[in-house]
This record gives C-alpha cells, sequence and structure tokens, in this order.
C-alpha cells in the first residue's frame, strides 16, 4: 500500500495520510448510529494509520467531538491531526438556527471544541460556511488570536470561493480550504483550484462518493436527507444511475469497488490535496482505504473521464437554497 505522507499547503501539518476521515456520518447521517460502531470505526482508522479526522462542532450538537474525544485518549497526540469547523447555530431540537462567525462566537466555540475533545489544541480550525455578516477578516483573526494563545495551530475555511480565500490568506497563511470534490462534482478546477496552488493553499475534499451516489447507495427511511437531494430524484436521479452503472462496470474491469475508483481518481487527479473517507463502518472503511492499494495511471483517469465527463452527473448537489448560500458557487 502506498502511505507516502503529505504536507497540508506551505505551512499546513506535516506528515498526514494520504486519506482522511470525516467523522460526520457517525454522528448525524443518511441512517442511525450507535457510538460503539463509530468507535470502532475510529480506532480502525487510527490503526491502519489515518491521521487527519475532520469534524464540526455541530455535528450531532457536539457528541461528535465528544466520540472522537473517547477514541484519541490515551493516543500519542503527536501522531494524528484534528480538523474542526465551527459556525452553525442548532436549538435544541436539532433544527438549523443560523450561522455565527463572529469573534466572541469564534473564542467561545473553541473553548467548548477542546472541553469536548479532551485536547489542548485544535489543527486547523475552520468556520463551516461564510457568515454574510461578519467580514472574513474578523473571523480569521479570532482564529490568528487562538493560534497566537497556542490552542489553534493553522486556520482552515470550508466551502469559500477566490475573493475569500484571498481576503482570509492576507490577515493570516491559509493552509487549507475543504470543498467538496469528485468525479461527479468537478467546479473547483475552474478557478478555485488554481487560486490554491498559486496560494500553497491545500484542499481536504469531501463528498468523493456523492454521498454514495457513485457507490450505488441509495436513499433508505424518511430520516435519509438524501431523499431531499436533486442528483437521487426526478429525472436526474434516473439519469444518474445510468452513468452509475457505467462507473461500477469501470471499476470492475480493474478489480476495484466503486469507491475505491472514486477515490483512486481523486488522488490521480490532485496529489496533494486529502480526501476525506466518510465511511459509518469498518468495511466501508477498509474499502475506501484500498484505494491506496490501486494508484489509476493516466490512460486509466483519461478513460474514466471520457466515460463520465464534467457535467455527466445531473443535478446540483445541494437543493437549490442551500447552493445559494454556498460562497464557493457564486
Amino acid at each position: 500500500m502506498s502511505q507516502d505522507a503529505i504536507q497540508l499547503g506551505r505551512t499546513g501539518p506535516k506528515n498526514v495520510f494520504p486519506i482522511g476521515l470525516g467523522c460526520m456520518a457517525l454522528s448525524s447521517s443518511y441512517t442511525q448510529t450507535d457510538d460503539e460502531t463509530g468507535l470502532r470505526v475510529l480506532d480502525r482508522a487510527l490503526e491502519r494509520g489515518v491521521t487527519l479526522l475532520d469534524t464540526g462542532d455541530f455535528y450531532g450538537m457536539g457528541h461528535n467531538e465528544m466520540l472522537i474525544g473517547r477514541a484519541i485518549r490515551g493516543r500519542d497526540r503527536a501522531r494524528f491531526q484534528l480538523s474542526v469547523k465551527f459556525g452553525g447555530q442548532r436549538d435544541p431540537s436539532g433544527a438549523w438556527v443560523g450561522f455565527d462567525t463572529s469573534p466572541a462566537a469564534v473564542k467561545t466555540s473553541c473553548a467548548y471544541s477542546l472541553q469536548r475533545l479532551g485536547v489542548d489544541y485544535i489543527d486547523i480550525y475552520r468556520p463551516g460556511r461564510l457568515d454574510p455578516r461578519v467580514p472574513i477578516e474578523d473571523t480569521v483573526g479570532a482564529i490568528k488570536d487562538l493560534i497566537q494563545a497556542g490552542y489553534v495551530r493553522h486556520v482552515g475555511l470550508s466551502e469559500v470561493g477566490v475573493e475569500t480565500i484571498r481576503r482570509a490568506h492576507a490577515v493570516h497563511p491559509v493552509a487549507d480550504l475543504q470543498i467538496e470534490y469528485a468525479v461527479a462534482t468537478r467546479g473547483p478546477e475552474a478557478s478555485i483550484f488554481p487560486a490554491l496552488r498559486e496560494l500553497g493553499v491545500s484542499a481536504t475534499l469531501y463528498g468523493v462518493l456523492s454521498r454514495g451516489l457513485l457507490s450505488g447507495s441509495k436513499p433508505t427511511d424518511a430520516t435519509d436527507y438524501r431523499k431531499h437531494l436533486p442528483r437521487f430524484t426526478g429525472e436526474a436521479g434516473a439519469q444518474n444511475a445510468q452513468v452509475v452503472e457505467r462507473f461500477a462496470a469501470f471499476a470492475r474491469d480493474r478489480g476495484m469497488s466503486p469507491a475505491q475508483l472514486a477515490y483512486a481518481w481523486v488522488l490521480a487527479k490532485e496529489p496533494g490535496f486529502l480526501p476525506l473517507a466518510g465511511a459509518r463502518t469498518v468495511a466501508q472503511l477498509d474499502d475506501t482505504l484500498g484505494a491506496l492499494d490501486h494508484p489509476l495511471s493516466a490512460s486509466d483517469v483519461a478513460a474514466l473521464e471520457e466515460l463520465v465527463p464534467k457535467g455527466a452527473i445531473a443535478g446540483d448537489r445541494y437543493p437549490t437554497q442551500h447552493m445559494a448560500m454556498l460562497d464557493s458557487e457564486r
């Protein structure tokens, strides 16, 4: 297995395993989860050498951070990195009630995250979305204060566009942008990735399976929010099912699972960036990490992109109202 460690950008964490673990699905996702399963996934990831664990303080309203805290308790802190998103506001029912990345909220959120995780510092701290009421300079300035105080190591961003990245980077070097990227979601290639390379900023890439679409997963019960996503419903859903069949056949021809193909493509396209595995089970995690055993050649990449070209997957990645909130889509 190829396990060459990477660095996130010019200034970010070093010795990062080439696939990270996105932990959202261990607390709130498509189906119900339980702590013991989540702990098994976290333990397996760390045992396999995964170093970066990505979470958000609003995942399960703090539950995800506490779960990670249990998994990392007693482990060598220097051997893993914690990437934490903040800003999402929820009421006791779990409903989303807004976003807040004001300086006071940044520092308060960090204090509670440190407590829930049981650590002295967070490696990468980032607003989960751009707060339209707060200049990004103010938000990053507050993270800079936390860095100077030793509570945070690096500034991160999430789902923002080039102008916002440049403005943030002028306040303090940004180590990493978190953004969705996959065979099915190639928008960042146009302007965002070139800007990141120019500035020396890395990216952690989520949605590599397009919420399970590329692996053939389908919405399950009424709690599965994918029932509301354009790519899984209506005419777009029917069209995408045909594309997914071609994608799966391509994987089979090369002795790979669809998940392995999806991750191998990202690793081949952007070898300096970090795809996140959103595994809910140990089996899913092991399957994803198997992508490291199946690197794609340049001819494989070209053949896959001929089979699944840009725009082949129909529908936006989020509902219209959510797309309108994404600075990265402007």
